[in-house]
């Protein structure tokens, strides 16, 4: 009886030892998967006090100025075309610019064009202290400077993304279950992101766009405090998540602005259904055209199709 009662205690230590670093090294250490994604977690039911104006009527769309409000307070200024071809609801297409510029930039002004051409809506966003909302004067750089000011920019444009698909799925003329995404260079990884958190947009495109951000670092790459600050901001940890969705890149093999590497590592951790286009161009001499046409190939297979 008595060694029974030993055996009882030992197995019992056992499974408290056991018990104890499950707690340790699993209870209390989520995996990054799960706490980058509540990084980006927000209150759906927060009102989008959105307000809607046409300012134009073409014989191709119609646009209308749009705003509406994001978390941490922020208006989001934006533009929404409807094309006149096709019958309503139509597929949408999100359209973001690059770095320093804005919703109306001459290369998203054309890719407006072309998308609203061949039947498709595009709301086109400023990103976060860029165009409309710009009250900042300060250098967007992850390296040095305000780098925290930078990362935020990035972040709350991702918030943002996720607002105007709740603002696409109030609006009769969109069929919020057929929505793209064309991001280019910033508008690029920040919709890598978004894309892979969001699975309401069905069909992806990236555009002279990269990953693995903390290769920017050079001989800091591997530092803790680098893969750190990167985490919630680097594509690389999230393209995977856009899965099984379809995802199409398209990149420049002399990019001057963005590592073709980063473009590279980004497409191999994504997963299946995946494509890559390279043209033999810099990052400022892409051919739009021929780059916004593989942009509405892939929708008019993967959104067009649906119906």
């Amino acid at each position: 009886m008595k060694w029974i009662k030993i055996i009882g205690l030992i197995i019992g230590s056992i499974l408290l030892l056991l018990g104890g670093l499950w707690f340790l090294f699993v209870a209390k250490s989520p995996s990054k998967s799960i706490s980058l994604e509540n990084y980006y977690a927000y209150d759906k039911e927060l009102p989008l006090k959105d307000s809607i104006h046409q300012v134009l009527d073409t014989t191709d769309f119609t646009l209308s100025y749009v705003t509406f409000q994001s978390v941490h307070n922020q208006q989001v200024t934006s533009l929404l075309s409807i094309p006149k071809t096709g019958q309503p609801p139509y597929p949408v297409v999100i359209l973001m610019h690059g770095v320093g510029d804005r919703k109306t930039v001459d290369y998203v002004e054309a890719g407006n064009t072309l998308l609203t051409q061949a039947g498709y809506a595009v709301l086109r966003l400023d990103t976060h202290n860029h165009g409309d909302r710009k009250t900042d004067d300060y250098d967007f750089d992850l390296r040095k400077g305000l780098k925290y000011w930078t990362r935020n920019t990035i972040t709350q444009t991702v918030f943002d993304l996720q607002r105007a698909v709740d603002f696409l799925e109030t609006q009769p003329a969109i069929d919020a279950e057929r929505i793209g995404y064309y991001g280019i260079s910033l508008g690029g990884i920040i919709g890598t992101i978004f894309c892979g958190l969001d699975d309401r947009v069905k069909a992806p495109v990236i555009a002279i766009a990269g990953g693995s951000l903390h290769l920017l670092f050079g001989k800091n790459a591997l530092d803790q405090e680098v893969q750190d600050y990167v985490s919630v901001i680097d594509p690389i940890n999230f393209v995977e998540k856009i899965a099984p969705r379809p995802l199409l890149m398209i990149n420049a093999e002399n990019d001057e602005v963005i590592p073709p590497l980063t473009s590279k590592l980004l497409f191999q951790q994504a997963k299946a259904p995946k494509e890559i286009i390279w043209y033999p161009t810099t990052h400022k001499t892409v051919p739009l055209e021929k780059v916004y046409q593989d942009g509405i190939d892939w929708f008019d297979k993967y959104l067009k199709d649906e119906n």
